[in-house]
């Protein structure tokens, strides 16, 4: 980058700057994750924010979380039972089986909406209300407004007679912290 010096591997406390240059993170982004308690900062005497070297580690479980879906809420939710460690690759394992149900859930969901645009596309009136194909009688309208084939928590049954897919969210407290001794 112009004008940023380079950090070196070794530094135990960075700057916003060069946690964001070494994690590829920008500062925004950075500044929000600390607004929403998914790492910290010391301050020095002119405010400026100080990370610990263990927050590049913090950082990339954040984002590697956030590419599979997993929601900002959940990830702070795991990252709250590190107590500001860095994640080890002992916890990424047990995150990853914590959420593969949440996983599961918006996979499916994913692949229903797929199927049902494919076939709504291909009746060509794109309306949930009025197609008879999809929606045949308007059955979907006892569920309320909306679209609730594709609307995630929504219940009851589809016309179909499946279920709808819900999307689970992460418990309160997963085993994480217990399975890998932390």
């Amino acid at each position: 980058m112009i004008g940023m010096t380079s950090v070196p591997a070794d530094a135990e406390v960075l700057t916003i700057g060069e946690l964001s240059e070494r994690s590829g993170v920008p500062a925004s982004a950075l500044r929000f994750y600390e607004r929403q308690g998914l790492i910290s900062s010391e301050r020095t005497s002119g405010n400026q924010r100080r990370y610990n070297r263990a927050t590049l580690r913090r950082v990339a479980f954040i984002r590697a979380s956030q590419r599979v879906g997993v929601p900002l809420a959940d990830i702070g939710g795991v990252l709250a039972m590190l107590e500001g460690a860095a994640p080890t690759r002992e916890f990424w394992v047990q995150a990853s089986s914590c959420w593969s149900d949440i996983l599961d859930a918006r996979i499916k969901q994913l692949q229903r909406m797929r199927d049902l645009f494919t076939e709504c596309i291909g009746c060509g009136c794109l309306s949930f209300e009025q197609c008879e194909l999809i929606n045949p009688g308007d059955k979907l309208g006892r569920n309320g407004s909306g679209a609730p084939r594709l609307m995630p928590g929504r219940a009851g049954r589809l016309p179909d007679g499946d279920e709808d897919v819900v999307v689970a969210h992460l418990p309160d407290r997963c085993d994480t912290a217990e399975a890998s001794g932390m």
